[in-house]
């Protein structure tokens, strides 16, 4: 399969789609696929938006799992991803990913779609501040939980027992002291418009469409795959377990994506195309 998806990519600009499977190995958790069950435990705007309970048991997690994204670092899958925009295969890199990795590898065109972890922004004002500051000020109020560590979440959080919520003080703007947000999409809410619209700016230049490390199971990013296989353009998935997009590969490869990118940017961008018999 490694060789059919080099023939696919072989001399084509492609557009890459990447997905949680991207960042497991970094030890960012994913969320569990098609059928997972995880996403009920989730943070939910309208929740996060309408219950201060609810906020407040976010950026209590959030203070104790704060130190494993900002901590992680990139693994092979984007250190490939990085090597094949600088070697001229990969036009940009579309993510689903909110750890910021695909830049901490070196990767310069990257459409962040559900926005970053490592900026907060205020829903008062709109200022943003960075999570690296806002960090400091939790601790400041909250320094009972300085060394406290917790089994990390995919929100960016942590679990964290409810008898460490009851004193949690959650600080607000600094400009305007409103309500603050992480600059991420949570579930129910939409992706910005000029987001999308830089995003699809990427997917035209695409003559493959490659996914990496996605289960395409959220809309935001399946559609990206929908109107590629409306407009007949080639779409290569490599995926660990099934995706909603599998029906429209042309090539399909069932394998860690820390495995086969850094061997297709070895195959495609430092040996000669060898011919690949039908199969």
């Amino acid at each position: 399969m490694l060789e059919r998806l080099v023939e696919l990519l072989h001399g084509c600009r492609t557009v890459v789609l990447a997905g949680a499977g991207c960042s497991t190995e970094s030890g960012i958790p994913d969320y569990g696929g098609l059928d997972s069950k995880r996403r009920r435990s989730l943070v939910q705007y309208r929740a996060f938006i309408d219950d201060p309970s609810i906020r407040t048991r976010y950026w209590a997690r959030s203070t104790v799992g704060w130190t494993t994204v900002a901590d992680a670092r990139p693994n092979p899958a984007h250190r490939a991803l990085a090597e094949l925009e600088r070697g001229g295969v990969v036009s940009g890199v579309i993510t689903q990913n909110v750890d910021g990795l695909h830049h901490r590898a070196g990767s310069r065109r990257v459409v962040e779609l559900h926005g970053s972890l490592f900026r907060v922004r205020c829903l008062g004002c709109g200022d943003l501040e960075s999570r690296e500051s806002l960090q400091d000020r939790l601790l400041a109020h909250n320094p009972e939980l300085a060394d406290r560590s917790a089994p990390f979440a995919p929100d960016g959080d942590a679990e964290v027992a409810d008898e460490s919520l009851r004193s949690f003080q959650v600080p607000g703007c600094e400009t305007c002291g409103g309500m603050l947000k992480p600059d991420v999409v949570f579930f129910g809410e939409n992706v910005p418009k000029p987001r999308v619209q830089q995003a699809w700016g990427v997917y035209e230049e695409a003559e493959v469409l490659l996914v990496v490390g996605s289960s395409l199971a959220v809309f935001s990013g399946f559609r990206f795959v929908q109107r590629a296989a409306t407009e007949r353009r080639p779409v290569a998935i490599v995926n660990v377990g099934p995706t909603r997009g599998d029906e429209y590969a042309a090539v399909k490869v069932e394998e860690r994506v820390a495995t086969v990118l850094p061997a297709l940017a070895g195959r495609l961008l430092h040996r000669p195309l060898k011919p690949v018999s039908a199969s």
